[in-house]
C-alpha cells in the first residue's frame, strides 16, 4: 500500500510541476476587478502595478499559486498576481466585472452565490448568515494586518 501511495504522490507532483511549466508563455486575462501586481510572491512585497478586468497579460513564472505576469499594453508592467486573477477566455470588450478576486478564488473552491442561496433557503436555519455578512464586512488595511502578523511573530504570507 505504501508504494502505491508513493508512486501516487510522485505522479501527482511530475503532474503539477508540468502543469506549471505549461502556463508559462501563455496568454491570459484578467478575471477580477482589479489586480495589484507585486514585486514578488509574498503577500507584503512592493507594489509594482494595477491591471484591471479583462487586460491581457503573458505568464512569465508560475510558483505554487502565484503567476509573474507581463503586461500586454505595457510591457515594462510585470508583477506578480495570484492565478486565481487569472482566466484563459478572453473578456469581451465592454463587459464589466463585479467579482472580487475573493469571490473568484471561492467560486474557484465551487462556492457561489447559487451554492449561498441554497444553504440560505434550506429548513436548518442554524446558520445566521447576519453574523457572516457582517465579519466580511470588516476591512483591514496591509498596514494593520502587517502589524497584527509582526506582534503575533506569525509567518508574513509568502510561499
Amino acid at each position: 500500500m505504501k508504494k502505491i501511495l508513493v508512486v501516487l504522490g510522485l505522479f501527482l507532483f511530475v503532474a503539477g510541476i508540468s502543469a506549471a511549466q505549461t502556463l508559462t508563455g501563455v496568454t491570459y486575462y484578467i478575471a477580477v476587478k482589479t489586480v495589484t501586481l507585486k514585486a514578488s510572491a509574498g503577500s507584503f512585497s512592493a507594489n509594482k502595478g494595477t491591471l484591471k478586468y479583462g487586460d491581457k497579460v503573458t505568464v512569465l513564472k508560475v510558483d505554487g499559486k502565484f503567476a509573474e505576469v507581463k503586461s500586454a499594453t505595457n510591457s515594462s508592467l510585470t508583477g506578480w498576481t495570484a492565478t486565481s486573477n487569472l482566466t484563459l477566455k478572453q473578456v469581451v470588450s465592454g463587459t464589466k466585472s463585479t467579482a472580487s478576486a475573493k469571490e473568484v478564488a471561492l467560486a474557484g473552491k465551487g462556492f457561489n452565490q447559487e451554492v449561498e442561496n441554497k444553504y440560505k433557503n434550506q429548513k436548518n436555519k442554524k446558520i445566521n448568515y447576519a453574523d457572516v455578512d457582517k465579519t466580511e464586512a470588516i476591512t483591514i488595511t496591509e498596514n494593520e494586518l502587517k502589524k497584527f502578523l509582526e506582534e503575533g511573530q506569525l509567518k508574513m504570507g509568502g510561499n
